[in-house]
Formats: structure tokens, sequence, C-alpha cells
């Protein structure tokens, strides 16, 4: 049975990983999704991340591809009452404007739930920030939405610390609800984005913590280690930087850790995530129910703290 884990101070348990859901509808077809969501919820998985915007960047795509498939599988299964739903607006831009607008948001979020075929999206994400509208102005917005029942937790993705505190310092000046989860980026090789300020933030206000590019688009799997190998998948560009700096070292101690306990790179990338003050789970993708195994197979997984501190130390 999986042990679930309270997001932030928010009435939300979630298992240890969180099934990002930017491969639906892009680097998964119909069908392997569907394969994914079912083997994920059957796993012991609860929480499924998704965004308006995905996959917008696709050729002929114009961002809800992967909501819509989430949402054909939602009506399909009957499932919707065992995971929670969390999406994004802010960086798709449409009716009402375009990022944190208030009538962006409304109509945003109206788009997605119709997408999700559900009435309630669980959490509620902006995506990025916005300094062109007032803090208490967007939280206003969401607001009116947890009024009416259709969004029940908020979240902030890739804001800066002082930003989540000046939200919720606005949050409360003006009785508006407050961002309970932060989404950074955050993985062994990618760490300033979140250590420091921002993490002891999220930690001090008990605020939730479900950091992406958990295995680095791929490099912490292993799977490129030289730059021959950047041309596996079509994420491999992204990680060509990786190979240089502190990437190899990396992958060198953690090569080390999985001869010592027979785990695999992406098991220890993403436990060593959900080893650190302040995170509740990780976000990782999946393109096949294999991999998508592998990778819940890592909540079964308890690391020493001294491998812990041989992971942390080789990317310091």
């Amino acid at each position: 049975m999986t042990t679930l884990r309270r997001l932030g101070a928010t009435d939300l348990h979630i298992a240890p990983l969180v099934f990002g859901g930017n491969v639906f509808g892009w680097t998964a077809d119909k069908a392997t999704s569907f394969a994914l969501l079912d083997a994920f919820v059957a796993a012991g998985g609860t929480m499924i991340d998704t965004a308006d915007v995905y996959s917008a960047w696709v050729p002929g795509h114009q961002g809800g591809e992967s909501e819509t498939i989430i949402g054909e599988w939602l009506k399909a299964s009957g499932k919707r009452d065992q995971v929670l739903i969390a999406t994004k607006v802010g960086m798709l831009p449409g009716e009402g404007g375009e990022k944190l607008a208030p009538a962006r948001i409304a109509a945003a979020a109206e788009a997605s739930l119709k997408r999700l075929g559900t009435d309630r999206i669980d959490l509620y994400f902006a995506h990025q920030d916005d300094d062109a509208v007032a803090q208490e102005d967007a939280l206003a917005a969401f607001g009116k939405l947890i009024d009416a029942g259709k969004v029940r937790v908020l979240g902030a993705s890739n804001f800066h610390a002082a930003r989540l505190k000046s939200a919720n310092e606005a949050a409360k000046a003006h009785g508006l609800p407050r961002y309970h989860v932060l989404q950074p980026e955050y993985n062994l090789v990618s760490r300033h984005k979140f250590e420091g300020e921002l993490q002891d933030y999220c930690i001090d206000h008990n605020i939730g913590v479900v950091p992406y590019f958990g295995l680095a688009a791929g490099f912490l799997t292993g799977k490129y280690r030289s730059t021959a190998d950047l041309g596996k998948s079509a994420r491999g560009s992204r990680v060509a930087e990786l190979l240089d700096g502190k990437g190899p070292a990396v992958l060198a101690a953690m090569d080390e850790v999985a001869a010592e306990t027979g785990a695999t790179l992406a098991q220890l990338a993403l436990a060593w995530l959900a080893g650190q003050p302040g995170v509740t789970a990780p976000i990782a993708s999946a393109t096949s129910v294999a991999q998508l195994d592998e990778l819940m197979g890592f909540m079964d997984l308890s690391l020493t703290a001294a491998q812990l501190d041989r992971l942390t130390d080789a990317g310091a």
C-alpha cells in the first residue's frame, strides 16, 4: 500500500510520485497514454500533472492536447475520484488575454475543465509569474474559481522567492486564497532555482513542493553520457549542456550508489528529490508502461543518509 504524503497545509494527500502529463498527445499517443494512466493508478499513483499549454510546441498542435487525452481517459475509465488533477494557466494565450490576466484565468479554467471533462481542478497552478498584473488581482480571479467549487487548491510554478512571498502576503492582506504549492525546476544537476531562499520559505510556510524536470529531461537516467547519445530522443538537445560541468560527476556518484542498491539511476534521482527538505513528491513522465514501472519502483527504495549525501555532494 502506497504511503501518501500531505501536500503542504492542504487537504490533498498524494503518492510520492506525480505523473507528468506533458507526454500525452506528444510522445505518447492516445492508446499509450491510456495504458500509462491505468498503470499509474494500479501502482498506487494519485496525482496527474498537466497544463493547458501542453503540447503547443509541437507543429500542428495548439495546446490542450494533454488535457484532452486525460479527459477522455477519465471518461472511459471512470477513475475521476481515484486521482487528483493538477493543471496550469499562464503560458497559453487565448480568450481573455495572456499570462495571469484575470479574464484569461477565468476563460482558461473553463477551457481546461471542458477538455478534462470534470467539474473541478484539484490543484491549479499559475504556470509562470506575471509582473504586469497586480498579484491580488490574479489571486482574486483564482479565488472566484475556488468560491465556485471549480478549483480546490492554488499553486505557483516558476516563481522566485520574493514573488511567492509577496503574493502570499497580498493574499493575507486582501483576504484572498494563497499559493499552497510550488512547482519549481529541481533535480540533482539543476539546484540553484530552488535551493536557498525559496526552499527555506516553502519549509517555513508549509508550502508543498512538487518539482518538475526530476530526471533532467532524461539526463539522470544515464541515457546521455556523450554527445553521440544526444540523438537518442527528441529531448536530447535539452541536455547537451549537462555533459559539461557537474553532470558527469553526478552520474559517476549515481553509478556507485546504483551498484550498492541495485536501483536504477532514474530511481535514485527521484529518491534523492523525495528526500530533500520541503519536497512532497517529484514529477516525472514516462512513454511506456515499462518505464513507468521503473519510476514507480523508487517508492520502495530506501537510501542511507550517507548515500544521499554522496549524491548531494557530487552536484554541489
